[in-house]
C-alpha cells in the first residue's frame, strides 16, 4: 500500500514562504513554480508550499495542523534552535516548555502555519 509523500503547506506567497522554509530549514527548492515550490526531505517524499487556490485561503481562517521538527540529542538542543529562530525573528507562538514528550516550542510561518520543534519520539 502506498504511503503519503507530498505534504502541502497552504501560503499567501509561494516566494516568500519558500524564501522562509529555505532560511529555517538551510534547505533549496527541488521544484519551483510561480504558486508552488517543493522540497525534498528524503528520498520521494516533498514538503511544499502551495498557494492553491486564493480564494480559499483567507488569511483568517484558522491553521489546523502543524509542520514538526524533530530534533535528537539532549533536550539543550530543542532551547538551542529556539534561540537560533529567536535571533532570525522568527515568530514564536509558544517558547520552550516541557510536555509529556518532551523540551518543544512552537513557531508560526510568515502565514501563520505552525512549526513544532520536539524532541524525536
Amino acid at each position: 500500500m502506498p504511503t503519503p509523500n507530498l505534504f502541502l503547506t497552504y501560503v499567501s506567497d509561494a516566494e516568500v514562504s519558500a524564501a522562509f522554509y529555505s532560511d529555517l530549514f538551510d534547505m533549496q527548492p527541488s521544484f519551483v513554480s510561480p504558486r508552488y515550490v517543493a522540497f525534498e526531505i528524503s528520498p520521494d517524499v516533498l514538503f511544499a508550499v502551495w498557494t492553491g487556490h486564493t480564494a480559499l485561503l483567507d488569511g483568517q481562517a484558522p491553521r489546523t495542523s502543524e509542520l514538526g521538527l524533530m530534533l535528537d540529542g539532549a533536550a539543550n538542543r530543542i532551547d538551542e534552535t529556539y534561540q537560533l529562530w529567536s535571533s532570525k525573528g522568527i515568530d514564536i507562538v509558544e517558547p520552550p516548555y516541557d510536555d509529556v514528550f518532551g523540551r518543544t516550542f512552537v513557531a508560526a510561518d510568515p502565514d501563520g502555519n505552525l512549526i513544532r520543534v520536539s524532541p524525536v519520539d
